[in-house]
C-alpha cells in the first residue's frame, strides 16, 4: 500500500476532525500543517504529532514534500488556495462550500477537470449510511416515481451554548458576516441539505425560489469587526429534475435541535425518511401493504466508507470520486440563484 503524505491547510476547529479521521487510515502520513496564525498551527501540529508547520501556503508549496491536501480554511480562502494547489500538482479534498459564488466555484471545477488530479469536496453527510441506502432504494424504484420531498437542516447554536458562545468566538462570528466571506446559513449548511436531498432523491434541482431572513442578534447587529448581516434562516421551494416538488429549509434558531438533518421522500408506491443527528441516524420506510395503514418500519443501513477514506483511495487509484468539484459548483449555482430569487421575488431556473 502506497503511503500518502498529507498536508492540512487551515487548523481551526474542523481541521481537528480531518486530522483525527485521516490519522486512522493506514498508510496516511500527516506531514505538515499550514495556518497564518503561528500559535494556532504550532498547537495543532503538537496535538496531532505533525512535524512540519508553515504560516503561508507558498512556503509549504516551495517545500513540496506532500502528495495531497485537505483544505479546511474559511470559505473565502478555498478559491485562491485550491487553485495554487492544483497548479502545484497536488490532490485536494476541499471543505464545502467550494467558493463564495458560482463563478469562482466554476473556475475551480474547470481547473480541476483540466488537471487530472483527484479533487473532491467534503460534503460530510455522504458519510451517513442511511442516506446512501435511501438513494439506492429510490433509484431501484422502491417508492415509485418521487412526487414530494421535504428536507430540513436545523441547528440551535444562536440560542444555545452547547457548541460554545457564538458572540465571543471568531469561529462562529465570521459565519454571521458577509464581509468575512459568509453567505449565512444558506451558504454554510444550505449546501449540505441541498446535497442531502438531491443525493437521496437521485435528482438535481431545476427550479428554485427562496426567502432569506437575518434576525437581530446584538446592538446594531455588530460585534467588534463583525457585521452580523448574513442570513440566519432560509426557506426554499424547489422543483427537481425527476418532477418532484420540494420544500427545503434551514435555521440556526432551531431550539432543541443541535444539528439535525431530515429528509422525507414521498412517491407513488411508498415513502422513505432519513434523520441524522449527533446521536446517530435512522432510516425507515412505508412500503407495500403498509401504505394502507401508514405503517413505518426501520431499515438497517449498515456502514459505509467516509469521505476521508474515499479520498485517500481515490488518490491511490488516481481517479476522482464523487462528490467532486463540478457537483459542488452546480450546488453553488443553486445557492447563488436562491439569493437572487430573494432579491427579485421570483422563481429562477437552474
Amino acid at each position: 500500500m502506497n503511503a500518502v503524505r498529507l498536508l492540512i491547510l487551515g487548523t481551526g476547529g474542523m481541521a481537528n476532525t480531518h486530522a483525527m479521521n485521516f490519522s486512522l487510515i493506514d498508510g496516511v502520513e500527516l506531514v505538515a500543517a499550514v495556518d497564518v496564525d503561528i500559535a494556532r498551527v504550532e498547537a495543532f501540529a503538537l496535538r496531532h504529532n505533525i512535524e512540519h508547520r508553515f504560516t503561508s501556503l507558498d512556503e509549504a508549496i516551495a517545500w513540496g514534500e506532500f502528495d495531497a491536501v485537505t483544505n479546511v480554511t474559511p470559505d473565502k480562502i478555498h478559491h485562491p488556495t485550491t487553485l495554487k494547489l492544483i497548479a502545484a500538482g497536488k490532490h485536494v479534498l476541499c471543505e464545502k462550500p467550494l467558493a463564495e459564488d458560482y463563478a469562482k466555484a466554476d473556475e475551480m471545477a474547470r481547473a480541476a477537470e483540466a488537471s487530472g488530479l483527484v479533487t473532491m469536496v467534503n460534503l460530510t453527510y455522504r458519510n451517513v449510511a442511511e442516506i446512501q441506502t435511501a438513494r439506492k432504494m429510490v433509484l431501484a424504484g422502491d417508492i415509485g416515481k418521487v412526487r414530494h420531498i421535504e428536507a430540513s437542516y436545523l441547528q440551535s447554536w444562536l440560542v444555545s451554548k452547547a457548541w460554545g458562545d457564538w458572540a465571543s468566538e471568531s469561529q462562529w462570528l465570521w459565519r454571521l458576516s458577509t464581509k468575512h466571506g459568509s453567505n449565512g446559513v444558506l451558504g454554510d449548511v444550505g449546501i449540505h441539505i441541498l446535497d442531502f436531498a438531491g443525493y437521496g432523491a437521485g435528482s438535481d434541482v431545476e427550479h428554485v425560489f427562496a426567502r432569506l431572513k437575518t434576525f437581530d442578534k446584538a446592538p446594531g447587529n455588530r460585534i467588534g469587526e463583525y457585521d452580523l448581516d448574513a442570513n440566519d434562516s432560509f426557506t426554499m421551494t424547489a422543483e427537481f429534475a425527476n418532477g418532484a416538488m420540494g420544500v427545503i429549509h434551514a435555521s440556526r434558531w432551531a431550539v432543541g435541535h443541535l444539528n439535525e438533518l431530515r429528509l422525507r421522500m414521498h412517491g407513488e408506491k411508498g415513502a422513505i425518511e432519513v434523520i441524522h443527528t449527533p446521536d446517530g441516524s435512522t432510516l425507515r420506510a412505508c412500503l407495500g401493504e403498509d401504505i394502507e395503514k401508514g405503517v413505518w418500519k426501520d431499515i438497517d443501513a449498515g456502514t459505509v466508507l467516509t469521505n476521508y477514506q474515499r479520498f485517500i483511495d481515490a488518490v491511490r487509484d488516481g481517479k476522482t470520486e464523487e462528490p467532486g468539484f463540478r457537483h459542488a459548483a452546480e450546488l453553488q449555482k443553486v445557492l447563488d440563484l436562491a439569493i437572487l430569487t430573494e432579491k427579485e421575488r421570483r422563481e429562477l431556473s437552474v
